[in-house]
This record gives C-alpha cells, structure tokens and sequence, in this order.
C-alpha cells in the first residue's frame, strides 16, 4: 500500500476526531519497520498523551484493518515538535515572527515569516525580504521553537 493512501486513510479517520494529520512517514529499520505518524489538532492547542494514545488505537486498528506492509512494524503517533511541518496558509500564520528551513524547487533557505497573504508568504533572510508563492513551497519546518506553545 503506496503512503498517500495510508496519509488518506489516517486523514479519513483522524479528521473528524479534531486531528490534522501533519505526515505519514514509513522507514524501515535493523528489524521492523517504522510508521510516524505525526498529528496536530484543529482547535490549535497542545496535542496531549491522551490524544496520542487516542490517535494511535484508532489508526492501529485501521492498519490492522489494512494490513498495509509485509511483515511487522511498529506504529508511532507523535505531536509535529520542534521541526514541525508547515504547508497551509494557516501555519504560516500560526509561527509568525519564527525562524523557518524551507525549500522550493530552485534553492534552500532559513528565513523568519513577517508576512503571509493569499499568494505567499515574505520571509526575512539576513535582513532583506524574500516573497515565495505557495505554490513554489516544496518542503517548510519550524528552524526554532516558540517559548510559548502555539
């Protein structure tokens, strides 16, 4: 089972329970393979143990379900942390002010978001501007943490 449709599957289900689901991603290691899973919630606060342990029983029997991989693996269900993914508008909006990693098809860069709109977003990188289009975004993740959760 190819990893958009488990990130569909976990989305069909977690969705609706006030989670985002922010990746899916399967590595494998020395023994088993691994899913991460990695949630936020949609009232935007703080994803606690009992929504981890909540959102891993739902999924895993979901992939019970499924039976998505050869063999074994273990599950992890886990908050975004310090280098979080941000790929909607909203997210812009939520980290404003904070230091990003971001990539886009042409280059790479650490910039800090002073500005979002409809088209993109205007990052700060060593004290000039830089406006990129969302569309250009290929990959954006928290560079810091903010003192307070958000």
């Amino acid at each position: 089972m190819e990893v958009n449709n488990l990130l569909d599957a976990a989305r069909s289900l977690l969705t609706p329970m006030g989670y985002e689901v922010l990746e899916l991603l399967i590595s494998s290691g020395a023994r088993k393979r691994r899913i991460l899973l990695r949630i936020d919630r949609l009232d935007g606060k703080v994803v606690s143990m009992d929504d981890i342990v909540l959102a891993t029983q739902v999924f895993s029997l979901e992939l019970d379900r499924l039976n998505p991989l050869d063999g074994s693996y273990h599950l992890e269900v886990e908050s975004p942390g310090p280098e979080r993914p941000l790929f909607r508008p909203e997210h812009f909006k939520r980290f404003h002010d904070l230091a990003i990693k971001v990539r886009t098809k042409n280059e790479q860069f650490k910039g800090i978001i002073r500005e979002v709109n409809e088209e993109g977003v205007n990052f700060e990188v060593d004290k000039t501007q830089k406006a990129v289009a969302f569309e250009d975004i290929q990959s954006a993740r928290l560079a810091e943490w903010p003192k307070e959760p958000r």
